[in-house]
């Protein structure tokens, strides 16, 4: 099969297209026919090294996670599924290896939920890491009906998803983006506002003062400047700085595979109540290109691959 490669750790330089062995089916995974895969951040982040010591990573490594396509082998304890059965999955095992980018990929059984009909193999692939993540930080964080939340990055993959399942949920979203994505962000719901003192004179308008609820995905100055933005009792949770936890008594979030969860936001993607946002498409052999685009840290919604 075709395969996106890397034998060392570094840019995306280090991406070839090469053939490899067809995976092996487990007793408790799929062999799954890949049509789309979607790509984060974190992809990057792992190919360059940054995540050693959290997550091995076996040479040559297959990248990325998410994955949407067709089941065409099913293991001896796989009775959710069937050959021929479309699938989507947050596909992380317990090391770096195996990845999405590729033809074929082996599933874990226990990570995988069916496609929709009524949704894309690219609007499936571009849910699972992403989706997760905004559904599983917002329960962490008690955000609901009369919550403030404010969302940092609420333009990007994650971003756009808890945006709009918090407005789902009742509550207030005030989201931070450039300008040119305002427009996009009222679409879904929230308020936009720009960073910096524009944040601050939001915080101050709010009643009794402050958010009820911050969620961090950028890290940094957001949460730096969390204190003086939530209200007395407010949360942070976060997904890339563990001072949410440590020193704010806020939650640190590294997103969980769940098949029911997964089930879960595709069915609001069918019923037309979870918008997926594709910025862009690259084939395989044009991965570099679709790496480039994803780290220049300047897309609004997913970057999706397709195969």
């Amino acid at each position: 099969m075709k395969a996106v490669t890397y034998e060392s750790f570094g840019g995306p330089e280090v991406l070839q297209v090469r053939d490899l062995p067809d995976p092996h089916v487990g007793p408790d995974t799929l062999v799954v026919e890949v049509r789309a895969a979607g790509l984060n951040p974190v992809d990057y982040k792992v190919r360059e090294g940054y995540l050693e010591g959290l997550i091995d990573t076996r040479f040559p490594a297959v990248p990325a996670w998410d994955v949407a396509g067709v089941v065409v082998q099913a293991g001896l304890d796989t009775p959710e599924f069937a050959v021929g059965d479309e699938v989507l999955a947050y596909a992380r095992k317990d090391e770096v290896r195996g990845g999405t980018l590729a033809e074929k990929v082996a599933v874990p059984v226990r990570t995988a939920a069916r496609k929709p009909a009524g949704i894309s193999f690219e609007q499936a692939a571009a849910l699972p890491l992403a989706g997760l993540t905004a559904l599983q930080a917002l329960r962490r964080s008690g955000a609901g009906a009369g919550s403030t939340v404010l969302v940092h990055a609420a333009a990007g993959g994650v971003g756009s998803f808890a945006t709009q399942l918090a407005t789902r949920a009742g509550a207030r979203v005030v989201g931070t983006a450039s300008q040119v994505n305002h427009e996009y962000l009222r679409e879904l719901g929230a308020e936009p506002v720009e960073y910096g003192d524009g944040l601050v004179d939001a915080a101050r308008a709010l009643e009794p003062g402050g958010f009820d609820v911050i969620i961090d995905l950028v890290g940094g100055d957001a949460i730096e400047t969390a204190p003086q933005l939530l209200r007395e009792g407010g949360t942070v949770v976060s997904i890339t700085d563990a001072r949410a936890r440590d020193e704010l008594g806020g939650h640190y979030v590294w997103v969980r595979p769940d098949a029911a969860d997964l089930a879960e936001l595709a069915g609001l993607v069918e019923s037309g109540d979870l918008r997926v946002e594709i910025s862009r498409t690259f084939d395989l052999d044009h991965v570099v290109d679709a790496f480039a685009a994803l780290e220049s840290g300047h897309t609004r919604g997913k970057i999706v691959v397709t195969v």
